[in-house]
């Protein structure tokens, strides 16, 4: 029997399907919600674009965002000394770019959101959970939904006023290529695959040409579009999102590490997941990109490069 603490009713402005949390914040809330507390939170644009895609997320911020938002980076607020993308930096690193380029504190209510609907604003999400921020929201249905409803929006970079960020890392939330392993070997944790099916099946090559497509043996697919509509790109309630895990096979008070191809679509369903009620949950960083380079790894339906 499910020992799960169910959502809370809804509160004004902010959806039913909400995880409401013991400080009296959602992280997940609306439109309307945000646009009656422009003033009162920070608010980042965490939009992030594949490479092939030739897209440039920072230039699409300074040509439109939200009003009073901020652009966060996740290519450049990483880990440089490592060949993999978009890695998690170090805590020092990370407080200073936080704090002295985007003027947030811990002590901010951080909101998130992205030009998907909702997407790699959960990465952004993530990070800030690994680094041990308590208050921090993503917007549902995110940018397209701000923009079909005539919210404010602004043009150009803000004007930020530094100030220090002090993170804890949180270590229960990642993991890492070894103890992927582990969990491979020992089953004590259940594996999730974000990518799309045809390159979980080997069907379909990687974006990343280096890499042979395939998926970790044991792992279960649930590709990231499948926890959102696909017409307002806002997030599945969680009582749809609680039914389709259970659907894949999941059980939801076991313990979950989410993968993809670099640690973005994962920490969709990282925060899908937050929002049916799991709570032993983690992202595998590397994902993908370090998994499938290393020539030991073990790897089903293996496809091609």
């Amino acid at each position: 029997m499910s020992t799960r603490t169910p959502c809370a009713a809804a509160k004004p402005g902010v959806l039913k399907t909400a995880v409401w949390t013991n400080r009296g914040f959602s992280t997940l809330v609306s439109t309307s919600w945000l646009s009656e507390n422009l003033n009162s939170v920070k608010i980042l644009d965490g939009s992030w674009h594949l490479p092939l895609l030739k897209r440039d997320a920072r230039e699409e911020f300074r040509s439109k965002h939200i009003k009073n938002a901020r652009f966060f980076d996740i290519d450049s607020i990483s880990d440089k000394s490592i060949n993999l993308p978009h890695m998690l930096p170090s805590e020092e690193q990370f407080g200073r770019q936080v704090g002295g380029e985007l003027g947030i504190s811990e002590n901010d209510h951080v909101v998130i959101y992205d030009t998907s609907g909702i997407g790699p604003a959960c990465r952004v999400y993530w990070t800030f959970k690994v680094f041990g921020h308590e208050k921090v929201s993503v917007l549902d249905g995110g940018l397209p939904k701000w923009l079909a409803e005539d919210r404010p929006t602004e043009t150009g970079d803000p004007t930020i006023e530094p100030t220090t960020y002090r993170p804890r890392f949180n270590p229960s939330l990642v993991r890492n290529y070894e103890q992927i392993r582990e969990a491979i070997r020992s089953k004590s944790e259940q594996i999730i695959d974000a990518r799309p099916a045809p390159r979980f099946q080997g069907l379909a090559a990687e974006p990343r040409p280096s890499l042979p497509s395939g998926h970790m043996p044991g792992a279960i697919s649930i590709p990231f579009a499948e926890v959102t509509d696909p017409k307002t790109k806002t997030l599945l309630s969680s009582e749809d999102l609680e039914a389709l895990f259970k659907q894949k096979g999941l059980d939801l008070d076991e313990p979950i590490v989410n993968t993809c191809g670099s640690g973005v679509t994962a920490s969709i369903i990282y925060f899908a997941l937050e929002q049916a009620g799991a709570r032993k949950l983690s992202v595998y960083d590397g994902s993908w990109s370090e998994y499938a380079s290393k020539p030991e790894s073990p790897i089903d339906d293996k496809g091609p490069r």
